[in-house]
C-alpha cells in the first residue's frame, strides 16, 4: 500500500542539531524538549536518538508523556515541565524517577504528603516576567526553607522561561535575566534560562542548563535568521504525491469558492494532502510546494483531503510525482508564514493519517 502522506524524520539531523547546541553552550548541560510528541516528530524514536547521542535530560509537559518514554525503556532523566497535579501523580513520578518542576505552593503540599523516605528530584520554577507558571521571585527565601525541611529531596535547580527571546532587540529579555539573577544572588543551585531562542540570541542565558526545543528539529526560532545560517538541518520531510493533472482555460475557477482564477490556459495538479492530514486551511494561493526540485504554488483553497497547485513552473510534472510540503529545500518556518503561524504548529498539527518513517 502506497501512503498518501509521509513524514520522514532524519534522526541524524537531530544529533547534528544537538551538536550545534553544544557548540553554542559548551559549558552547559542540555535538557532537550520532547514534549508534544517531540514537536510532532515522534517522542519515542526522537528521545531514543537523543539519549544515544548523550543528551543530559529530556523535558516533557506532563506525566502521560513521560510514561510513554519510560514504557519504551528510555532511561535518560526526564523533567515534567508542568509538574504534577495530584498525589497519585506525585507518587508515580517518584517511582519512575522523574524530575518534577514545581511552580506553585499547592504542588509543594502534594509532595510533602509523600512518605519521608521518598527520593524525589525537583526543580523550582520562578516567574521572572512571562506570567504563565512560576513562583514570584520574592518567594525564593521561602522555597529555600522548604528545601531545608526536606534534606532527602534532591534539588535539581532553579528554572525560568523567557517571553520575548525571539526578539533580539526587545529589552524585556535582558530585564528577565536581571530579575532572575538578582533573586538568586548568593543562592546555591543550578540555573536554567535558555530555550532555543535564548540559547541563540542571548549568550548570557547559557548557564548551567539549556533547554533547546525547536532548534533540535532543524528550525530557527528567530524570524530574521534562517536555520541554514545557524547550521541546523531540518529533521522532518513532509511529502505527498500528485494524483491528477488537469488543464483549464483562462478564467476558470479552482476549488471551493473558486478562490483561484486561471490567468491563462494552464495545468493544475491535485495533491493528496489536506487539512485532515495537518495541511492548514489557512494556506492560501501562492503558498509554495516543491515538485521535481522546482517550486509550484497553491491554487485554490485547501480542502479536507487535497490541495491544488499551479504547475506552470513545472511543465513536466505528472501523476505520481512526489510533492514536498516542507523539509530540506523548503523550510517549515518559511511555509508556516503563509498560514500566519509558526513551524511549531505545523509539526504538532500533523494527524494520524500521516505515515511516519525514521532513518
Amino acid at each position: 500500500m502506497i501512503p498518501r502522506v509521509t513524514a520522514t524524520v532524519d534522526l541524524s539531523a537531530l544529533t547534528h542539531n544537538l551538536g550545534i547546541v553544544r557548540k553554542l553552550a559548551p559549558r552547559s548541560r542540555v535538557m532537550a524538549a520532547v514534549k508534544a510528541d517531540a514537536y510532532g516528530h515522534g517522542a519515542v524514536p526522537v528521545s531514543r536518538a537523543l539519549e544515544q547521542a548523550g543528551v543530559d535530560a529530556l523535558a516533557v509537559a506532563c506525566l502521560e508523556e513521560a510514561m510513554s518514554l519510560r514504557q519504551a525503556r528510555i532511561q535518560a532523566p526526564i523533567a515534567l515541565l508542568e509538574g504534577v497535579i495530584s498525589g497519585e501523580e506525585a507518587a508515580q513520578a517518584v517511582y519512575e524517577q522523574l524530575q518534577i518542576v514545581v511552580h506553585d505552593h499547592w504542588q509543594i503540599e502534594l509532595l510533602e504528603r509523600l512518605p519521608d523516605s521518598a527520593r524525589l528530584t525537583l526543580w523550582f520554577k520562578l516567574d521572572s516576567g512571562m506570567h504563565r507558571l512560576g513562583f514570584p521571585l520574592a518567594d525564593v527565601p521561602r522555597l529555600r526553607e522548604v528545601l531545608a525541611r526536606h534534606p532527602l529531596w534532591r534539588f535539581a535547580g532553579w528554572i525560568t522561561h523567557l517571553a520575548c527571546a525571539d526578539e533580539p532587540d526587545n529589552p524585556f529579555t535582558r530585564e528577565q535575566i536581571s530579575r532572575f539573577e538578582a533573586a538568586l544572588e548568593g543562592v546555591p543551585g543550578p540555573r536554567s534560562i535558555a530555550n532555543s531562542a535564548g540559547l541563540i540570541a542571548w549568550p548570557q542565558t547559557r548557564v548551567d542548563w539549556v533547554r533547546p526545543g525547536l532548534m533540535l528539529y532543524g528550525c530557527s526560532p528567530l524570524p530574521q535568521v534562517s536555520a541554514a545560517a545557524l547550521g541546523l538541518r531540518p529533521a522532518m520531510r513532509l511529502e505527498s504525491r500528485i494524483i491528477a493533472v488537469r488543464e483549464y482555460a483562462a478564467g476558470e475557477g479552482i476549488g471551493y469558492g473558486l478562490s483561484f482564477r486561471c490567468p491563462e490556459r494552464m495545468r493544475i495538479g491535485v495533491v493528496a494532502i489536506g487539512y485532515a492530514d495537518g495541511m492548514h486551511r489557512a494556506f492560501g494561493n501562492g503558498t509554495p510546494v516543491m515538485v521535481r526540485g522546482r517550486r509550484a504554488y497553491l491554487a485554490g483553497r485547501v480542502s479536507m483531503d487535497m490541495i491544488t497547485v499551479d504547475l506552470r513552473e513545472v511543465p513536466d510534472a505528472a501523476v505520481g510525482d512526489p510533492v514536498l510540503l516542507w523539509g530540506e529545500g523548503l523550510p517549515a518556518e518559511e511555509i508556516a508564514g503563509w498560514a500566519g503561524t509558526l513551524s511549531y504548529e505545523l509539526f504538532c498539527g500533523l494527524t494520524q493519517r500521516v505515515r511516519f518513517r525514521y532513518r
